[in-house]
């Protein structure tokens, strides 16, 4: 539990104010003259007001600086209020800049010499050694406390900054998930609506197998939904209970499936010798074939396809293209979108490197080169999203 300041500056005056009054006890026990009302209501004055030291630095030091002058004019033990100015100045030096504290300590250094000068049988040597150097030592420790306040409060707006950022970046990844999981269904389930709707009066197998690649996209849609959301539950824990594994490549051809059911022909080849890949690899691969594809039906209605996937030694490839028949070649597509966008990232995420863009010879194309080495593989390779 936190203390509030204002009690923590309470505890420090009673203790401080303790020490004035029994050492104002000891007085005559000293060989000086014993307190009277007058000197205890200094002794209150040069203690008591360091209770909002931190409110007023520079009006508490002048006030209890003044009430020490007062005290010891009156021929009183000057030790009896030496506590309340250096707890006062020490206050102004780790809060105010060096020009307020420089007066402050040179008022504080005055006051002592004046206690020496009006005190019989004073050392001055002593006095003026101890006026110059008890200043400096408060002085540097409320520097020190001043910079350390500074450098914390700095290291809190970064660390707010940074959590701000991170927040943004979580957004944007799962802004990113969402457009990845729901856009290539919908694109399906709309061109396969629209194909039942078409037919549905006409050719009833045709409907009916439209609304079975409906029911098998929208299914597949709320897995992939349910397991992200099991991810973000589960604060990003991989193997979450509700999460599920993550696509990989061994889906591929139920993607290429889905796709080649709503509408748009797709080749598969697969070349080199297939082995094991780390997760986040082959969730990279999957999504960016899941996009390519997408924007082909959304984009490019009556296109041919092409993938092919490539293993080769330390990387893999990845070779999206489509013949564009019939499409505008300034499609929507090329001027990008949070689509493309994701594709880099990811791409970036894993070391990788894609280009994107139409082909010479008419068409869109997407080429991912991505290494699969085991520094790659630990610079994030969770397969979490």
């Amino acid at each position: 539990m936190r203390i509030h300041p204002l009690v923590v500056d309470g505890l420090i005056t009673a203790a401080q104010t303790t020490v004035a009054v029994l050492l104002g006890r000891e007085s005559a026990a000293q060989g000086w003259p014993a307190l009277d009302t007058a000197a205890w209501a200094l002794v209150a004055l040069a203690n008591l007001p360091t209770l909002l030291r931190n409110r007023a630095p520079v009006t508490v030091c002048v006030l209890v600086l003044a009430a020490s002058v007062g005290y010891t004019t009156r021929g009183d033990w000057p030790v009896v209020n030496s506590l309340g100015p250096m707890l006062a100045f020490y206050t102004v030096a780790s809060l105010r800049p060096t020009r307020t504290t420089a007066a402050c300590a040179a008022l504080m250094a005055a006051v002592w010499i004046y206690a020496g000068l009006v005190t019989a049988g004073s050392s001055m040597a002593s006095v003026v050694a101890q006026s110059v150097a008890y200043p400096v030592v408060l002085w540097w420790f409320g520097h020190t406390a001043r910079k350390t306040a500074d450098l914390t409060r700095q290291l809190k707006a970064e660390q707010a900054e940074r959590a701000r950022r991170e927040v943004a970046e979580e957004r944007v990844r799962i802004a990113r998930e969402l457009h990845d999981v729901v856009a290539h269904h919908m694109a399906v389930i709309n061109v396969q609506a629209g194909l039942a709707r078409f037919v549905f009066a006409s050719d009833a197998p045709t409907a009916r197998g439209a609304l079975d690649t409906i029911e098998s996209a929208s299914g597949e849609a709320l897995a992939e939904l349910r397991r992200m959301l099991g991810l973000l539950r589960a604060d990003g824990v991989q193997g979450a209970p509700d999460g599920g594994p993550a696509p990989g490549l061994d889906q591929l051809a139920e993607m290429v499936d889905r796709v080649r059911a709503g509408g748009v022909p797709v080749d598969l080849h697969i070349t080199g010798e297939p082995r094991p890949l780390p997760p986040g690899v082959q969730l990279c691969l999957y999504r960016v074939l899941q996009e390519a594809l997408t924007n082909v039906l959304k984009h490019a209605p009556g296109a041919h396809a092409g993938v092919e996937l490539a293993y080769r030694a330390g990387e893999m490839a990845l070779t999206v293209t489509d013949d564009g028949k019939g499409v505008n070649p300034a499609r929507k597509r090329e001027r990008g979108g949070h689509g493309l966008i994701g594709m880099r990232e990811r791409a970036k995420l894993y070391g990788g490197t894609i280009v994107v863009g139409p082909r010479s010879e008419g068409g869109f194309g997407v080429h991912l080169t991505l290494p699969t080495s085991a520094r790659t593989a630990r610079r994030g390779d969770t397969g979490a999203e």
